[in-house]
C-alpha cells in the first residue's frame, strides 16, 4: 500500500468518477430502452413499394361520385368524381364496388349492363371513372370499349383512342364468364391487348 504523502489527493479523482458515472448511466439506457428500429409494431418500409403504400392508405375517406353514361350494348358505365379526388380515393370506389358485386348489392349503385343475363345484370361490366364531364361521354367510352386497335375506317371517332384514355381516373372490368379472375380494376386505363395510360397502375 502506497504511503501517504502531504498535498497529494487520496482516493479517485472526482473528474473520473463523473466519467464512471455517465457510463453506467448510458450502459443503462443502452440496456433498456428500446431504439427506434425495434420498437413493436414498426415495419421497416421499402422504398420501392412506399409509393403503393400511399395509395392504399391515405386519403382513404369515400368519394362521391354520379353515373354519366350507360351503355349495355357494350356493357359499359362511365362515372364521374370531384376533380380533387386523390388517386387512393378513386382505388377506394373501386374496392367498394367490387365490395357491393360480391355481395350482390353493386345494382345500388350501378346501372345493369347485361340486363336478362343468366349470370345477373352485371355479368360483364366496364366502369370508367373521370374527373373530366367532357370525356365520361358515351362516344369516349364506345372508343374505349372498341380498344386501341379498332380499324378507324370502320369505326370513326372524334375522340382519338389516346386522349380518351389519358383521362381514365380509374377503371373496373367485371366478367364472370372468367372464373378464376372475375374482377380487373386499375387506377388509369388499360385495354385487352395491352395499351395502357401514363398513369396506370393494377389495383387487383
Amino acid at each position: 500500500m502506497a504511503d501517504y504523502e502531504e498535498g497529494k489527493r487520496a482516493g479517485t479523482h472526482p473528474l473520473l468518477a463523473v466519467l464512471i458515472v455517465i457510463g453506467a448511466l448510458w450502459l443503462l439506457l443502452a440496456l433498456y430502452v428500446p431504439s427506434s428500429k425495434d420498437k413493436p409494431g414498426t415495419v421497416p418500409v421499402n422504398p420501392e413499394k412506399a409509393s403503393s403504400l400511399i395509395v392504399d392508405e391515405s386519403d382513404t375517406s369515400p368519394v362521391m361520385f354520379m353515373v354519366k353514361t350507360t351503355l349495355p350494348d357494350v356493357n359499359a358505365v362511365s362515372l364521374v368524381v370531384p376533380p380533387q379526388a386523390t388517386d387512393s380515393q378513386v382505388a377506394g370506389l373501386l374496392k367498394r364496388l367490387r365490395t357491393s358485386r360480391l355481395n350482390n348489392t353493386i345494382g345500388e349503385h350501378i346501372p345493369p349492363t347485361t340486363p336478362g343475363h343468366k349470370l345477373g345484370a352485371h355479368a360483364v361490366a366496364e366502369i370508367y371513372v373521370f374527373s373530366d364531364p367532357a370525356y365520361a361521354t358515351a362516344e369516349a367510352v364506345r372508343v374505349l370499349a372498341r380498344g386501341a386497335h379498332a380499324p378507324g375506317d370502320l369505326y370513326p371517332q372524334a375522340i382519338p383512342f389516346e386522349d380518351a384514355m389519358e383521362r381514365v381516373r380509374g377503371f373496373y372490368r367485371v366478367d364472370l364468364h372468367d372464373t378464376s379472375h372475375p374482377d380487373k380494376a386499375s387506377l388509369g386505363f388499360a385495354d385487352e391487348s395491352g395499351v395502357h395510360s401514363k398513369q396506370y397502375r393494377s389495383i387487383f
